[in-house]
């Protein structure tokens, strides 16, 4: 059958294989190698920035809607609606390991939002390049419907 190897494909986020003929560069996990290495941070885990312990259910929701309190309005209107919705979808979960992460998830997100008067000025963060690569085709093309939904919104604030 020839030379296989292992690559990652951009376009639809995942590892596949392919011939010596379809791929030239024997170098075709390089880039996202790179981005890999990247992405680790330079200095040790400091855990008072991302405490480790879980929060119940109840009480993380509440303090997610308080720490929305001091965003800005419209992000306030928006995160609020999306916090509301996800944890109602999530309501009748029962696969421990899917609550672990649900709750994890959102504890990081309160945990990264910012606090205090700089909170009237967060715009958002850029993610990471990792997450990217973890991402499933169908994650990556809402995420860019999404994107072009928000372009379109701050185009025409009136409509």
């Amino acid at each position: 059958m020839g030379d296989t190897r292992l690559c990652f494909d951009v376009r639809i986020g995942c590892l596949s294989t392919s011939t010596a003929k379809e791929h030239a560069s024997p170098f075709t996990m390089r880039t996202s190698l790179f981005r890999l290495a990247e992405s680790f941070p330079s200095r040790p885990l400091n855990l008072t920035e991302h405490s480790a312990a879980l929060l119940p259910p109840k009480p993380l929701y509440r303090q997610i809607l308080r720490a929305h309190r001091s965003l800005a309005a419209d992000l306030r209107f928006m995160g609020d609606g999306y916090v509301k919705s996800e944890f109602r979808r999530h309501q009748a979960v029962t696969n421990p390991v899917h609550i672990i992460g649900f709750l994890s998830q959102w504890k990081v997100y309160l945990d990264t939002l910012p606090k205090g008067p700089d909170a009237k000025n967060f715009t958002g963060k850029r993610l990471d390049p990792t997450v990217y690569e973890k991402m499933s085709a169908e994650q990556i093309g809402q995420l860019y419907e999404l994107m072009h939904a928000t372009k379109d919104v701050w185009k025409n604030p009136e409509s």
